[in-house]
Protein backbone atom coordinates (compact mmCIF):
# COMPACT_ATOMS: atom_id res chain seq x y z
CA UNK A 1 0.00 0.00 0.00
CA UNK A 2 2.85 2.40 0.77
CA UNK A 3 4.05 2.29 -2.86
CA UNK A 4 0.51 3.04 -4.07
CA UNK A 5 0.18 5.92 -1.63
CA UNK A 6 3.49 7.37 -2.77
CA UNK A 7 2.24 7.17 -6.34
CA UNK A 8 -0.99 8.99 -5.47
CA UNK A 9 0.92 11.74 -3.69
CA UNK A 10 2.32 12.80 -7.06
CA UNK A 11 -1.16 14.05 -7.98
CA UNK A 12 -1.76 16.09 -4.80
CA UNK A 13 -0.14 19.31 -3.65
CA UNK A 14 2.36 19.27 -0.78
CA UNK A 15 0.09 21.60 1.16
CA UNK A 16 -2.84 19.20 0.89
CA UNK A 17 -0.66 16.27 1.95
CA UNK A 18 0.47 18.23 5.01
CA UNK A 19 -3.14 19.06 5.93
CA UNK A 20 -4.21 15.42 5.57
CA UNK A 21 -1.41 14.21 7.84
CA UNK A 22 -2.09 16.91 10.43
CA UNK A 23 -5.82 16.13 10.56
CA UNK A 24 -5.18 12.37 10.66
CA UNK A 25 -2.97 12.80 13.72
CA UNK A 26 -6.02 14.28 15.49
CA UNK A 27 -8.56 11.66 14.41
CA UNK A 28 -10.08 9.19 16.87
CA UNK A 29 -12.43 6.26 17.04
CA UNK A 30 -12.45 6.25 20.84
CA UNK A 31 -15.84 7.98 20.70
CA UNK A 32 -18.51 7.76 18.05
CA UNK A 33 -22.03 9.08 17.49
CA UNK A 34 -25.17 7.25 16.41
CA UNK A 35 -28.17 9.05 14.90
CA UNK A 36 -31.33 7.01 15.30
CA UNK A 37 -34.00 7.75 12.71
CA UNK A 38 -33.52 11.50 12.47
CA UNK A 39 -35.68 12.94 9.70
CA UNK A 40 -34.57 16.58 9.54
CA UNK A 41 -31.78 16.89 7.01
CA UNK A 42 -30.21 19.95 8.62
CA UNK A 43 -29.79 18.16 11.95
CA UNK A 44 -28.08 15.15 10.40
CA UNK A 45 -25.81 17.40 8.39
CA UNK A 46 -24.93 19.53 11.40
CA UNK A 47 -23.93 16.48 13.42
CA UNK A 48 -21.77 15.25 10.55
CA UNK A 49 -20.03 18.62 10.51
CA UNK A 50 -19.48 18.53 14.27
CA UNK A 51 -18.08 14.99 14.12
CA UNK A 52 -15.46 16.14 11.62
CA UNK A 53 -14.63 19.27 13.60
CA UNK A 54 -14.04 17.31 16.81
CA UNK A 55 -12.05 14.61 15.04
CA UNK A 56 -14.51 11.69 15.32
CA UNK A 57 -13.79 9.50 12.32
CA UNK A 58 -16.94 7.36 12.42
CA UNK A 59 -20.61 8.29 12.38
CA UNK A 60 -23.45 5.76 12.48
CA UNK A 61 -26.92 6.39 11.05
CA UNK A 62 -29.96 4.19 11.75
CA UNK A 63 -32.65 4.74 9.11
CA UNK A 64 -35.66 2.58 9.95
CA UNK A 65 -38.30 5.05 8.77
CA UNK A 66 -36.35 7.89 7.24
CA UNK A 67 -33.51 8.10 4.75
CA UNK A 68 -31.83 11.39 5.65
CA UNK A 69 -29.98 13.14 2.87
CA UNK A 70 -27.07 15.35 3.77
CA UNK A 71 -27.14 19.06 3.09
CA UNK A 72 -23.77 20.00 1.63
CA UNK A 73 -24.41 23.63 2.56
CA UNK A 74 -24.63 22.66 6.25
CA UNK A 75 -22.21 19.73 6.38
CA UNK A 76 -19.66 21.77 4.40
CA UNK A 77 -18.40 18.61 2.72
CA UNK A 78 -17.47 17.01 6.07
CA UNK A 79 -19.11 13.73 5.04
CA UNK A 80 -16.31 13.28 2.48
CA UNK A 81 -13.76 12.78 5.24
CA UNK A 82 -15.75 10.57 7.62
CA UNK A 83 -16.61 6.88 7.61
CA UNK A 84 -20.41 6.86 7.71
CA UNK A 85 -22.08 3.56 8.58
CA UNK A 86 -25.79 3.02 7.87
CA UNK A 87 -28.14 0.47 9.41
CA UNK A 88 -31.70 -0.58 8.67
CA UNK A 89 -32.34 -1.55 12.31
CA UNK A 90 -31.28 -0.11 15.64
CA UNK A 91 -30.31 -3.53 16.98
CA UNK A 92 -27.80 -3.97 14.18
CA UNK A 93 -26.05 -0.78 15.27
CA UNK A 94 -26.11 -1.74 18.94
CA UNK A 95 -24.73 -5.21 18.25
CA UNK A 96 -21.99 -3.89 16.00
CA UNK A 97 -20.85 -1.25 18.47
CA UNK A 98 -20.95 -3.55 21.48
CA UNK A 99 -18.85 -6.04 19.54
CA UNK A 100 -16.34 -3.25 18.93
CA UNK A 101 -16.12 -2.62 22.66
CA UNK A 102 -18.18 0.55 22.94
CA UNK A 103 -20.43 1.25 25.88
CA UNK A 104 -23.87 2.39 24.74
CA UNK A 105 -24.71 5.90 25.91
CA UNK A 106 -28.31 7.11 25.64
CA UNK A 107 -28.36 10.89 25.49
CA UNK A 108 -31.67 11.53 27.19
CA UNK A 109 -32.97 12.54 30.65
CA UNK A 110 -33.54 9.44 32.78
CA UNK A 111 -33.99 8.57 36.42
CA UNK A 112 -30.51 7.03 36.55
CA UNK A 113 -28.81 9.57 34.33
CA UNK A 114 -25.30 10.97 34.58
CA UNK A 115 -24.70 14.69 34.18
CA UNK A 116 -22.28 15.54 31.38
CA UNK A 117 -19.57 17.01 33.68
CA UNK A 118 -19.52 13.71 35.60
CA UNK A 119 -19.38 11.41 32.57
CA UNK A 120 -16.66 8.74 32.62
CA UNK A 121 -14.77 9.45 29.41
CA UNK A 122 -12.09 6.80 30.01
CA UNK A 123 -13.92 4.02 28.11
CA UNK A 124 -14.81 3.93 24.40
CA UNK A 125 -18.40 5.16 24.05
CA UNK A 126 -21.08 5.34 21.37
CA UNK A 127 -23.44 8.26 21.96
CA UNK A 128 -26.97 7.63 20.67
CA UNK A 129 -29.09 10.62 19.64
CA UNK A 130 -32.80 10.10 19.00
CA UNK A 131 -35.38 11.32 16.56
CA UNK A 132 -36.33 14.94 17.13
CA UNK A 133 -39.86 14.38 18.39
CA UNK A 134 -39.96 10.98 20.09
CA UNK A 135 -36.42 10.55 21.38
CA UNK A 136 -34.55 7.26 21.48
CA UNK A 137 -36.26 3.92 20.92
CA UNK A 138 -36.98 1.40 23.66
CA UNK A 139 -34.26 -0.81 22.20
CA UNK A 140 -31.62 1.78 22.99
CA UNK A 141 -33.12 2.64 26.38
CA UNK A 142 -33.31 -1.01 27.40
CA UNK A 143 -29.72 -1.79 26.39
CA UNK A 144 -27.95 1.44 27.30
CA UNK A 145 -25.02 1.25 29.70
CA UNK A 146 -25.26 4.92 30.60
CA UNK A 147 -27.97 7.59 30.45
CA UNK A 148 -26.42 10.99 29.83
CA UNK A 149 -27.94 14.43 30.26
CA UNK A 150 -26.72 17.96 29.67
CA UNK A 151 -27.32 20.31 32.61
CA UNK A 152 -30.02 22.91 31.79
CA UNK A 153 -31.04 25.89 33.88
CA UNK A 154 -33.81 27.60 31.93
CA UNK A 155 -37.47 27.01 31.09
CA UNK A 156 -36.79 25.05 27.90
CA UNK A 157 -36.69 21.30 28.51
CA UNK A 158 -34.40 20.15 25.74
CA UNK A 159 -31.76 21.15 23.21
CA UNK A 160 -32.03 20.85 19.47
CA UNK A 161 -30.49 17.47 18.61
CA UNK A 162 -27.57 18.93 16.66
CA UNK A 163 -26.82 21.40 19.46
CA UNK A 164 -26.90 18.62 22.06
CA UNK A 165 -24.54 16.52 19.95
CA UNK A 166 -22.09 19.40 19.56
CA UNK A 167 -22.09 20.15 23.29
CA UNK A 168 -21.47 16.51 24.21
CA UNK A 169 -18.83 16.03 21.53
CA UNK A 170 -16.95 19.11 22.68
CA UNK A 171 -17.06 18.18 26.36
CA UNK A 172 -15.93 14.56 26.10
CA UNK A 173 -13.37 15.34 23.40
CA UNK A 174 -11.70 18.01 25.49
CA UNK A 175 -11.61 15.69 28.52
CA UNK A 176 -10.17 12.88 26.43
CA UNK A 177 -7.46 15.00 24.84
CA UNK A 178 -6.42 16.39 28.21
CA UNK A 179 -5.91 12.84 29.53
CA UNK A 180 -3.06 10.38 29.02
CA UNK A 181 -5.35 7.91 27.19
CA UNK A 182 -4.09 6.71 23.82
CA UNK A 183 -7.02 7.94 21.73
CA UNK A 184 -5.29 8.38 18.37
CA UNK A 185 -5.84 6.02 15.46
CA UNK A 186 -3.36 3.15 15.02
CA UNK A 187 -0.81 3.66 12.24
CA UNK A 188 -2.46 1.13 9.93
CA UNK A 189 -5.86 2.80 10.26
CA UNK A 190 -4.32 6.19 9.57
CA UNK A 191 -2.66 4.79 6.45
CA UNK A 192 -5.96 3.32 5.18
CA UNK A 193 -7.83 6.59 5.72
CA UNK A 194 -5.00 8.60 4.19
CA UNK A 195 -5.21 6.48 1.04
CA UNK A 196 -8.97 7.03 0.86
CA UNK A 197 -8.58 10.78 1.27
CA UNK A 198 -5.96 10.92 -1.45
CA UNK A 199 -8.23 9.00 -3.82
CA UNK A 200 -11.15 11.31 -3.06
CA UNK A 201 -8.99 14.34 -3.83
CA UNK A 202 -7.79 13.24 -7.25
CA UNK A 203 -9.84 13.79 -10.38
CA UNK A 204 -10.30 10.81 -12.66
CA UNK A 205 -8.96 8.51 -9.95
CA UNK A 206 -10.24 5.43 -11.80
CA UNK A 207 -7.91 6.12 -14.70
CA UNK A 208 -5.00 6.80 -12.38
CA UNK A 209 -5.62 3.50 -10.58
CA UNK A 210 -5.69 1.72 -13.91
CA UNK A 211 -2.44 3.36 -15.02
CA UNK A 212 -0.79 2.37 -11.74
CA UNK A 213 -1.83 -1.25 -12.10
CA UNK A 214 -0.64 -1.44 -15.68
CA UNK A 215 2.63 0.31 -14.89
CA UNK A 216 3.52 -2.02 -12.04
CA UNK A 217 1.88 -5.17 -13.38
CA UNK A 218 -0.69 -5.51 -10.64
Amino acid sequence: MKAYISYLENFVTENRIAIFKKVLSQRTRFFTAVLEDLYQMHNVSAVVRSADIFGWQDLHIVQKKYDPKLSHAIAKGAEKWLDIHRYAQTQDAIDHLKQKGYKIVATTPHTNDVSLPDFDYTQPAAFFFGVEKDGLSEQVMDQADVFLKIPMYGFTESFNISVAAAIIMHSVTESLRASDINWQLPEQEQENIYKQWLEKSIKRIDLIKKDYMEKFGI
